[in-house]
């Protein structure tokens, strides 16, 4: 038997979560994906009209592969995010004004989480948590007046 502690799949996850700009991530790959939703020209039609139509799936497929790049290579998240916002307001006048303007704010939303996303920061702590410290805080000196070796005086 192993000494460290096992960890369940969801606790990995949310370790591996915390390591990046996931929602970030995850907001841009989806929005590249709304985008192409919403796109009806066959492929047929979308050679046919030449570059315009190109583009149109294009920056969306663009936009998810930055997604997933925010994902699973977080180091890059600054050239990614800005390549991000800059595809995502160029679908607005290639893909149905960025897919019916879902795509386009899920787009620039994500890469704004993933731009502003710190990877030093000291994980939050719930309110419940700071709570309960608070309280125990305010109890501890009331323990300690006993006297100044903890015997009792």
């Amino acid at each position: 038997m192993t000494d460290r502690p096992r960890w369940g799949a969801r606790a990995a996850f949310r370790g591996w979560r915390a390591r990046r700009p996931f929602w970030g991530g995850l907001l841009l790959a989806l929005a590249g994906g709304e985008i192409l939703l919403t796109e009806k020209a066959s492929l047929k039609v979308v050679m046919h009209i030449g570059m315009q139509g190109v583009a149109g799936y294009l920056l969306p497929t663009l936009m998810a592969l930055l997604g997933l790049l925010i994902l699973f290579n977080p180091t890059q998240r600054l050239f990614y995010s800005i390549t991000g916002v800059l595809l995502s307001l160029g679908s607005w006048v290639t893909s149905n004004l960025g897919g019916f303007f879902i795509g386009l704010l899920l787009g620039v939303t994500g890469s704004c989480l993933a731009f502003g996303w710190l990877p030093d920061q000291e994980p939050r702590v719930s309110r419940r948590r700071r709570r309960t410290q608070a309280k125990a805080a305010a109890h501890a000196p009331a323990a300690g007046a006993e006297g100044a070796e903890g015997l009792p005086a």
